[in-house]
């Protein structure tokens, strides 16, 4: 009988499932994500947890027919393996994947993925919303997509299509993302950025505000947190929105989804704050036909659900071969 294990490598966690032959997740399991020394440490992380949830499911891991990784990127599909990884520490310059997973479960049907092209091959195989041309945007530590067009997830040449959160929202590039280039989305609206995007605010026109700015640890769920009881919060989550509005009304012009389902932490924890804003401006800033844009149905099992969903179809996602 056929088994499958499903990975999801994010900067902040990192994810397993194992499922058997009809795809019933018998077990999970999941760590943190190292930041060092070097990303064999991450690649042990990954391979951990694949151990501890094929043992939670009484799956002997060289049982196992074929393995689907969502992963942080950018990737290095040639060489199965993450480079440079731009919200992880700078000694994190290399984390092989396929290969050490192809040796533990013995198979090399291990398929690779940046995790939000696993998010959208996720919505596409278990949604009832899936059509055609559909769009997956994660809007987490950092900010990506995994798009669907004419029934085919784009992946591109080295599987880093859909990289959206690296787009130049400002020309005036006031901020610098992760990736150290400047102007980009998610320099502006990531769960790492919001923060630093509240001080530079802050310092161009210092307010009254209850933020702990000072706070070593003043984190995006600060600003969400006082939003609507502190004015200097409130105009940080409609600047944010706007950058957000801006972003999306990109992803539609360039590849015209009828769906677009949102995710990530920012996203999932504060739905109303984040999706509600982006409906309402779609209509004033998008020439074509404006998407449904609704929250993931997965919730945060939406990448290592994908990833299932790829090792199951031969890292396709299509339905019809699982």
């Amino acid at each position: 009988m056929a088994n499958y294990v499903g990975v999801d490598l994010g900067a902040t966690n990192v994810r397993a499932v194992a499922a058997g032959g009809d795809g019933t997740i018998l077990g999970t399991a999941a760590d943190d994500t190292p930041h060092g020394p070097t990303g064999i440490a991450v690649t042990e992380a990954v391979l951990g947890v694949v151990r501890e949830a094929c043992a939670t499911a009484g799956i002997d891991p060289e049982s196992v027919t074929a393995a689907g990784i969502g992963a942080i990127g950018p990737l290095d599909l040639a060489e199965g393996a993450v480079e440079n990884p731009a919200n992880l520490p700078d000694s994190i310059d290399r984390i092989p994947l396929t290969g050490p997973l192809s040796v533990l479960l013995d198979t090399d049907q291990v398929y690779l993925h940046n995790d939000t092209n696993a998010g959208v091959i996720g919505e596409r195989f278990y949604s009832d919303r899936n059509p055609d041309d559909m769009v997956y945007l994660t809007i987490s530590s950092g900010i990506g997509a995994g798009v669907c067009v004419d029934g085919h997830v784009l992946t591109g040449w080295d599987g880093n299509a859909g990289e959206v959160g690296h787009m130049t929202v400002d020309p005036q590039g006031r901020l610098t993302c992760g990736c150290g280039h400047d102007g980009h989305w998610e320099g502006y609206c990531s769960g790492n950025s919001i923060p630093r995007y509240a001080e530079y605010l802050h310092d161009a026109a210092p307010v009254e505000t209850a933020l702990p700015m000072d706070d070593p640890s003043f984190s995006a769920a600060d600003v969400f947190d006082h939003d609507g009881t502190d004015d200097f919060a409130t105009h940080v989550v409609d600047q944010v929105a706007h950058w957000n509005a801006m972003g999306v009304a990109n992803i539609v012009h360039a590849y015209a989804p009828l769906v677009i389902y949102v995710g990530g932490a920012v996203a999932l924890n504060n739905p109303e704050r984040i999706l509600e804003p982006i409906r309402e401006r779609m209509a004033g800033m998008v020439m074509s036909n404006v998407p449904e844009i609704r929250l993931t149905t997965l919730g945060d099992e939406v990448v290592v659900k994908g990833a299932l969903a790829s090792a199951m179809t031969g890292g396709t996602g299509d339905r019809s071969l699982s």
